[in-house]
């Protein structure tokens, strides 16, 4: 097997790599009903970009189906994603509104129109929270801002107390980091670019508060993000490029595992297409039914292909959802009744502070976080703070930040038979414990600084963003709705392997753990079940 070798050549080919790629999720590669597969993986995110690496390596022809597009083609403007100050259709997924986090300012809403697109940001509401999920060929890798964050020892031995701590720290975790290609930012570059002043204002009032910080690490290139500093490239990060994808710099899946995968020759990738159902096959294996979008959203054509094995990776919301309806509708009745449950936001509450007129954070904000405030050791409310950009393009004094709490709160999926839909049982109300956390740090520092909040981004005189996460963990919890490796009991070849394997919280950002689990997993699967 040539996996580190073949990934980390793709990885750095970048070009050549992603044209294999575009090739492999060409509409001629699309799966056609009828066909029969050896694997197919639904959803193309960290767990699905691991399960169609592996496989393809393992010499299993694998089919991934991604609701998403292929994100490979520019548009007008000569950019394949919009940046954050001028969004259009390409940046929200089949809205007509955008729906930004910070949706307000002044408490003027914020919100333009645009387009109905499938574009690469969801935000999917349900009753008490927005999902912002990333849709397109490397699912969330796309629009997050690229925080590679190992969680502390101690607390995954808490959150999956049937995994071996020793491997994941030893075996997977570096795998995954380097299959990611994560890298460090270089600390004296970090210390006098403009693009971090923000950052370095905020570590040192933490300081001053009697708080600790450390640098992330990220797969955004920190070597491009020099060059952009410095005039000699075109600009992604440092032009207000990050929640609607990024051009150029930052190593996504489609750049890394799924380009590596591709780099086998066993890859097809069906972009635009929706799986609808997953039931056994009198033919063996399962079927699995899809419908075939346009970029208005509308169904062009309905497929029933057939796969000796199925791995779930739509996400935390989306495998979720879709096991859920498959168990009420019949299709999957035997699945058990711990599909579904334990969901949870990963503790995300986001808040700003509103800083002294000579306390400047800069015009130029880099768009990828590279530090935050590390307060996980309060046992009163732990807190791990990502010092966040608010990359505008002008001053405007304002400290930002994510917090990721440890929320003890959950809520799971059920199947509504009046509209056919899968509600979330999660309300508003559930990230009560977040603020209270997140309230201890910042009031502090709001004290010792003598600063305030600001009131005027998330809504009308609100203070703490807490009806939305970036972080949707759980739902089919390992070792409870699957075996410890994400098998489906019951049901031989059905397997997941995402973030909704995770009991809702990392207690950092997550993707990493989801692909350190996955690496774990898959690892299992190939070497038990007869791939």
């Amino acid at each position: 097997m040539t996996s580190r070798r073949t990934l980390l050549k793709a990885a750095v080919l970048g070009a050549p790599a992603a044209a294999l790629l575009a090739k492999a999720s060409a509409a001629g590669a699309a799966l056609s009903s009828g066909d029969h597969v050896p694997a197919l993986v639904i959803g193309s995110g960290y767990g699905g970009a691991v399960a169609a690496l592996r496989l393809t390596q393992a010499g299993i022809a694998t089919a991934v189906v991604e609701m998403g597009m292929a994100w490979n083609t520019a548009g007008s403007d000569g950019k394949v994603f919009c940046d954050m100050l001028n969004p259009d259709q390409r940046s929200y997924w089949l809205r007509t509104t955008t729906d930004q986090p910070l949706g307000y300012f002044l408490g003027i809403n914020a919100n333009k129109s645009i387009g109905r697109y499938t574009g690469v940001l969801d935000s999917e509401k349900f009753a008490g929270i927005r999902v912002y999920q990333g849709r397109g060929v490397g699912g969330g890798s796309l629009v997050n801002g690229g925080m590679a964050v190992v969680p502390k020892r101690d607390y995954f031995a808490q959150i999956l107390p049937s995994v071996d701590v020793a491997s994941m720290y030893d075996t997977y975790f570096p795998r995954a980091n380097a299959g990611l290609a994560v890298n460090a930012i270089d600390t004296a570059w970090f210390e006098t670019a403009d693009c971090y002043r923000y950052a370095r204002v905020s570590r040192d009032q933490a300081k001053a508060s009697g708080y600790t910080t450390t640098f992330l690490n990220n797969v955004y290139d920190f070597g491009y993000m020099k060059q952009e500093q410095a005039g000699t490239v075109t600009r992604s990060a440092l032009a207000s490029e990050v929640i609607y994808g990024n051009n150029y710099g930052k190593r996504s899946l489609d750049r890394t595992y799924l380009a590596a995968a591709a780099a086998t020759g066993r890859l097809t990738v069906s972009a635009q297409h929706v799986v609808t159902a997953v039931a056994p096959s009198s033919a063996g294996g399962y079927a699995v039914t899809m419908n075939q979008i346009d970029t208005g959203g509308a169904t062009v054509a309905t497929k029933t292909v057939r796969a000796d094995r199925v791995f779930f990776a739509a996400g935390s919301v989306g495998t979720s959802k879709l096991l859920v309806a498959m168990r009420a509708q019949g299709l999957l009745p035997g699945l058990p009744d711990a599909v579904g449950k334990g969901w949870g936001n990963n503790g995300n509450v986001m808040v700003a502070r509103a800083n002294h007129i000579w306390n400047t954070t800069g015009a130029l904000q880099s768009g990828m976080p590279a530090m935050g405030i590390d307060n996980w050791a309060d046992s009163a409310g732990p807190v791990f703070a990502e010092i966040a950009p608010f990359p505008a393009g002008t001053e405007l004094w304002i400290s930002l930040y994510l917090a990721i709490t440890k929320n003890p709160n959950r809520a799971q999926f059920t199947f509504n038979t009046s509209t056919g839909a899968v509600d979330l049982s999660w309300q508003t109300a559930q990230n009560q414990p977040a603020i209270d956390a997140a309230k201890r740090v910042f009031d502090r520092i709001n004290a010792r600084q003598v600063t305030v909040y600001r009131s005027d981004l998330f809504g009308v005189n609100k203070i703490w963003g807490d009806d939305f996460t970036y972080h949707p963990l759980g739902g089919c919890i390992l070792n409870q709705a699957t075996d410890n490796y994400g098998r489906l009991p019951g049901y031989p070849g059905l397997y997941v392997i995402d973030g909704s394997l995770i009991p809702g919280s990392t207690g950092v950002n997550p993707f990493v753990t989801i692909t350190a689990l996955a690496e774990r997993n898959i690892e299992n699967i190939l070497a038990n079940d007869g791939l």
